[in-house]
Parts: structure tokens; sequence; C-alpha cells
């Protein structure tokens, strides 16, 4: 059987009448990278600040290390690391000394092992203002992980760093989880989704589905998917939405994504569009759907239905 780092039970968490998270329940398993995906304002920050003992749930239950939510917040506190979206470094001391600053709170004696695996040895005796978004994301990920937790929560950890520093930040959460680390991070970035064991998609306050990133894929978009390259976009955009082939149609970057249930019968309406409306079209393929198609699709069928 396997073990579970963290057990959620119908957590809820109001604030006066608005409910920020709704009767969510989810379960991580030991040493797994779970991602907690969704929208800014989703309630994934909100989720793991109750995980993470700082803030009380509304009702619900749950464990985190084997340690109750309810009554142990002081023990899950010490047992896990924790970055928060704001996590704050000591600006006028340098990657060493706060590494050594949050090591003594930890009372651990190992800062070495943060420093391997963060990859900081260059800059230790760096200050931390003087430092570029990638490294200080990087520090703070030490400073968290300093007293070597079996569980760490990492929230938005990337928001604001360049392309770059956030693959480099993934190559560092995939060494964690090598070393049996439990990591549950939080994100709107569809992209890093992909990295992650385990998803659970969440939209205000609820989960609207969970699975691995191919599970997602194989339950929630079982109808073919089209990029299509042709100009203009908005005309295009107005013309293929009207066409009964296709549920739907979304722009990504300067082409658009199509879902229809026939590849061919969309190709042909395609080829007539632009035939009778003379519209340019550079290239149609089908592709594989991404984890945005999935959640764009998943997040239309909720609202739809």
């Amino acid at each position: 059987m396997p073990k579970w780092s963290v057990e959620a039970e119908n957590l809820t968490r109001k604030f006066g009448d608005f409910v920020a998270v709704n009767g969510i329940s989810f379960r991580v398993k030991e040493g797994q990278i779970f991602g907690f995906l969704g929208p800014n304002g989703a309630g994934k920050s909100t989720t793991i600040r109750m995980l993470t003992g700082i803030l009380p749930p509304t009702s619900g239950s749950g464990k985190v290390n084997g340690f109750d939510m309810l009554t142990e917040r002081r023990s899950i506190k010490k047992a896990i690391g924790y970055m928060s979206q704001r996590f704050s470094l000591y600006e006028d001391l340098t990657v060493r000394e706060n590494l050594e600053f949050f090591a003594g709170i930890y009372d651990a004696r190992d800062v070495d092992w943060a420093i391997r695996v963060c990859r900081l040895e260059e800059v230790l005796d760096a200050l931390c203002s003087s430092l570029a978004a990638g490294l200080r994301q990087r520090t703070a990920l030490a400073c968290a992980v300093v007293h070597r937790p079996r569980i760490v929560f990492l929230d938005e950890p990337t928001a604001g760093v360049d392309p770059g520093s956030r693959r480099s930040f993934w190559e560092l959460i995939y060494t964690l989880a090598q070393q049996s680390v439990t990591v549950f991070v939080s994100t709107h970035y569809m992209d890093e989704a992909e990295h992650c064991d385990w998803l659970a998609l969440i939209d205000a306050g609820a989960i609207v589905a969970s699975g691995s990133p191919t599970g997602l894929r194989a339950e929630y978009f079982t109808e073919r998917m089209l990029e299509l390259d042709a100009q203009p976009v908005p005309q295009w955009m107005e013309a293929l939405e009207r066409a009964p082939e296709f549920n739907e149609v979304a722009m990504h970057g300067n082409r658009l994504h199509l879902v229809a249930a026939d590849s061919e019968a969309a190709k042909r309406r395609i080829e007539t569009i632009a035939k009778e409306s003379k519209l340019p079209v550079t290239s149609i393929r089908e592709i594989t759907p991404s984890l945005e198609d999935v959640f764009v699709s998943v997040m239309t069928r909720r609202r739809v239905g």
C-alpha cells in the first residue's frame, strides 16, 4: 500500500461569506511531485497555508507527514519545508549567512547539503540584495529545505522569473524528488504541470479534475485537436466559431487550436471556409493536446454544464 505524505478530507476555508476553498479532498503519495494547478485566485495558496499549519481550516480534516492538521499544526511546521510566494531573504546578509540563519531556526547542522542541491557554491558570499531573480529563488529554496524535510511545499515558486530560470528551478525539484522528498508545488504555468507525477486542477476553490498528465489527457480530452496557422486570426476565429464541426476554438499565440470530434470533417470545413471567404491558410495539423488545452476543455465543460 502507498504511504501518504498528505491527506486532505473535505477541506474548506471561508473568509466571511467568501468561500476560498470548498470541500476539497485529495492525497499525495510519498516521494511524489504533486502539482496543484489553477489560475490565480483559485484557492491554491489558501490550501497550502492550511496544509502547512499557518491557517486553520473552517471545516474538514487532514494529515501532513502523519500529523493532524487540526491538533498538531506546530509539529507540521517543524516537519516540512515551505517556500511561499513572498519568501523573505535578509537582503543585507550573504547567501551563506541566510542559510546559516534558517539552519539555526530548525537546529539543522548540514547546510552543505542544501548548498549542493540548489547549486549555490559560486554565490555563497554574495549579498542577497545583489542576486538576480533566478538565484534568489534558488537561495529561497535552499533556506526552505536546509533542515532536509521529507515534504516541501512550494507556492508558485517560479512566479516572476524568466523561462531559463524556471527550467533551472525545476531541475532542482527533480533533484529533491530523486532523494525521496515529496514535493507539493502550486503553479498557474501549464507547461510546468507536465513535470509533475500527479495533478489536481483547482478552480474557484474546487478540485475539478485530478490524475497524471497522461491520464488527464485520456480522460478529459477524447476529441481531436488541430492547430491552424492562418491569417487574419480574428476573422478565422469568427468563421470557425460558427461552424458546427468545432466544439472549441482558442488562440495560442498567433495560431488557433481547434477541438473537433472528426478531424477529417474539420479539415474539410477549414478548406471550404478558406475557399469561400478567401482567407489564406499556411498549415493545418493534428496535435497532441497540451495540459493547457485539457484545462481549458475541463473549465469550458464545467461552466457550460
